[in-house]
């Protein structure tokens, strides 16, 4: 009998074994196959879809939150507007250039973020990383959804004018929980390339050009000479902006693995996202500034002419970040284990997520996500330092004790610096010992690799 499949998926799933071979003439029946479903192979050319535009609107919109503005608007008064601005810049600018770097090495290759994590620690001792960036996911996605929900009884509020009646929260979460679980059931190709790029980017597009206009025209003669307090250093207020972009690193790949061109993902992912962030970290800047001491952000949204549909937008915009942290989990998931599809997986998550947000306070939760997510920066300076350049996967191995213990000791070196020295930041200094050490260890092993083949 002769199938018909897309380029290397049917011989891969071959050498698999014949328990494979009949899932494979299972799914070709169903005419459902796609090689994006299996965490564990590398990406076919049909899959490969996105273009330098998809991957733009893509990150673009995933920049673009709520809680980025907050923590803009940190930054005032602790540093003078000029500061806080040029901060911006900088960190935006280096934190999604990390952010593109990996997607070009997850797009040349065509693996997931499991699979590079996978083959720079080694596939066994991976688990430990992967596994807690399910976690961590687990954790943001009911995060966002208490974020939602939260916006949605604010809005309810200002519209009514009395307070929320107490079930409100409640069948908020439900519906913005089972609004998850119908994109975690769909296509993620589908969700970029139909809704993100066509209708969900010019949506938010507008809102963010209303809210920049409306707050722009209250800016005073004195706003740009007003001084920070010096509460924060510079090098402290570059990691908190910087904290944004590199939060994603542990999915970035997960996306542009369907890139067409490694070159197409990075600069797609450096421009849209470097473009969110440095907008919504500079109109958290602006709102904290113009408005009255003591207001915070979705209040002072809220002020603002048209502030209530605008941030009505922009909360539908955060759906799109619930949907990118179920995605990567359900695709670590399937790493993880071969039986959990995607697409199952992605909904799991999504109903657990809804239950955490209904039953935890997320809000005091916040912290330990903050120190799950510290360990992913040092991790992927040793997925850097160990694939950025190759043409070829490096060497296959269970256990990479050398490259676990690169990583062991850029996380001893985040919380340690944060400690002793918390004016240098965390992520810089986490992020460059990690690079440094990789790198000596890749420049190792290429060296006993030479010395094996001129011995032989």
């Amino acid at each position: 009998m002769r199938f018909t499949v897309p380029d290397r998926g049917f011989e891969v799933i071959l050498a698999q074994g014949s328990q494979v071979i009949c899932r494979q003439r299972h799914l070709i029946s169903c005419h459902s196959y796609r090689a994006s479903t299996m965490a564990t192979e590398t990406t076919s050319s049909t899959e490969r879809v996105f273009g330098t535009l998809d991957h733009m609107a893509l990150w673009f919109s995933l920049g673009v939150g709520l809680l980025v503005m907050q923590v803009g608007a940190y930054l005032v008064p602790a540093l003078s507007v000029p500061q806080a601005l040029a901060v911006v810049l900088a960190g935006s600018a280096l934190g999604a250039a990390l952010l593109a770097w990996v997607a070009s090495i997850g797009c040349r290759h065509g693996l997931s973020t499991a699979q590079l994590i996978g083959a720079s620690l080694g596939q066994r001792f991976a688990a430990l990383p992967v596994g807690l960036n399910i976690l961590q996911l687990l954790g943001w996605t009911a995060f966002e959804l208490v974020v939602m929900r939260d916006g949605t009884v604010e809005i309810t509020r200002q519209l009514s004018g009395v307070a929320a009646p107490a079930w409100l929260p409640v069948v908020a979460t439900l519906a913005w929980g089972a609004l998850l679980v119908a994109l975690a059931a769909g296509s993620m190709v589908a969700l970029v390339r139909r809704f993100v790029s066509r209708f969900g980017l010019p949506l938010v597009l507008l809102s963010l050009l209303w809210l920049s206009w409306q707050f722009g025209q209250r800016v005073d003669a004195g706003w740009w000479q007003r001084p920070g307090d010096g509460s924060m250093s510079l090098l402290a207020a570059l990691d908190l902006v910087i904290a944004m972009p590199v939060s994603w690193l542990p999915l970035v790949a997960d996306y542009a693995r369907h890139g067409r061109t490694p070159g197409g993902a990075l600069r797609g992912t450096w421009l849209g996202y470097a473009l969110a962030n440095v907008w919504c970290y500079g109109l958290g800047v602006l709102i904290v500034s113009v408005v009255p001491a003591g207001t915070d952000l979705v209040a002072g949204l809220l002020l603002a002419q048209g502030g209530l549909l605008a941030f009505g937008l922009i909360l539908v915009d955060e759906t799109d970040n619930a949907y990118g942290d179920v995605y990567s989990g359900a695709v670590s998931l399937n790493f993880l284990s071969a039986k959990l599809n995607v697409r199952r997986a992605g909904m799991g998550l999504a109903v657990v997520a809804t239950g955490c947000a209904l039953l935890l306070p997320m809000h005091s939760l916040e912290p330990f996500l903050l120190m799950l997510s510290s360990i992913f920066v040092p991790l992927f300076g040793v997925v850097i330092s160990q694939w950025a350049g190759r043409e070829a996967e490096p060497e296959s191995a269970a256990w990479k004790p050398g490259a676990a213990l690169v990583w062991l000791l850029g996380v001893a070196c985040f919380h340690l610096t944060a400690q002793l020295k918390p004016e240098w930041g965390s992520a810089l200094p986490s992020l460059a010992l990690t690079l440094l050490l990789g790198g000596l260890l890749r420049l190792n092993a290429a060296r006993r690799a030479a010395s094996s083949r001129l011995a032989a």
